[in-house]
């Protein structure tokens, strides 16, 4: 056979090939595809998975189902994705509380920066430092200042251990250089009630909820625990502007499949989910939830991953809490 039949031969088999590849990347998805998502309904996690599902699945043209596995830690969730078909007919809503998972637990039944493949983010939600209304304290700087002058007077109330809340206060002291004690209660509703009853004289929580608390007058919100102001409350600084440089806490929600999924299809759902988080609709209503949408490539995601286990198992390690 002649060189040039050989490479014409050839050709023909790499067009072939593409052809094929090509052919499998728009045929999917052909059916609806799974969301798991590690709370229960009605949470801002759960909303912000439904808010943005809902638009990727009116441009796919195939419906997204939320699958909710609430439990400690996200773990139930996380291994029923980690463990399914990487086909990418079954997807993650990952979040912030599976990064501390990795340290706040002794052993987990997956491993979660090599059993996922990142896909991206989808919003990130600050929590707000709050004192009561009627507090001496005007603002962050104020607090800080009294903090450090009063070591061991003050406490600072939060959910329970190893929450996102709780940690964010503990991230607070250790890089304010602050001495004061923690106080986990066993939910939002039970912060507030000692703050009013001074049990302790400052709160850390999810910022949306405290708005209207703050409206009412019941709270101060002296400042929200992101990289950057808060767009529902542009007045409010953050803690890194008030006095304690490189402070950031957010929650965030984002999306993961299983490590084996291919490529083309992490990149497919990459593109839909940042296209969906692009539209204005979507993102007025993550904005009414609290949520600052944003995407991002896997790469992107990854680094974030990797920091989040890095920097949360540091301030679980310096609370001294004990490993579930």
């Amino acid at each position: 056979m002649k060189r040039s039949q050989l490479v014409g031969i050839a050709m023909v088999a790499a067009m072939l090939t593409l052809a094929v590849s090509g052919l499998g990347a728009q045929a999917y998805p052909t059916k609806p595809i799974k969301l798991v998502v590690g709370f229960g309904p009605g949470g801002v996690g759960d909303l912000t998975a439904r808010t943005v599902a809902a638009k990727v699945s009116e441009m796919i043209g195939q419906q997204i189902l939320i699958d909710n596995r609430p439990s400690a830690g996200g773990i139930v969730a996380a291994d029923a994705v980690a463990k399914a078909a990487p086909d990418g007919y079954t997807i993650f809503l990952m979040s912030n509380g599976n990064a501390v998972s990795e340290s706040l637990y002794k052993s987990l039944p997956f491993d979660l920066q090599k059993d996922f493949a990142m896909v991206t983010t989808l919003g990130f939600f600050d929590l707000a430092v709050v004192v009561k209304g009627d507090s001496p304290h005007a603002t962050m700087k104020d607090l800080l200042a009294w903090l450090r002058a009063n070591p061991g007077k003050e406490n600072i109330g939060t959910i329970n251990v190893g929450s996102t809340q709780n940690l964010a206060a503990e991230l607070l002291l250790s890089l304010g250089d602050i001495d004061a004690e923690v106080i986990p209660y066993k939910g939002s509703p039970d912060v507030l009630v000692a703050l009013r009853g001074n049990d302790v004289q400052v709160g850390v929580d999810m910022l949306a909820p405290l708005v209207n608390q703050a409206k009412s007058g019941a709270v101060k919100i002296l400042a929200t625990t992101g990289e950057q102001r808060y767009a529902g409350t542009p007045t409010i600084p953050t803690v890194a502007e008030s006095g304690i440089p490189g402070y950031s806490a957010s929650s965030w929600n984002a999306i993961a499949v299983p490590a084996k999924t291919p490529q083309a299809i992490v990149d497919f759902l990459n593109k839909e989910f940042n296209a969906a988080l692009a539209s204005p609709d979507v993102r007025a209503k993550l904005l009414e939830l609290g949520v600052t949408a944003k995407g991002g490539s896997p790469d992107d995601m990854k680094k974030l991953v990797d920091s989040e286990v890095t920097k949360w198992d540091k301030v679980i390690a310096r609370a001294g809490i004990v490993k579930q």
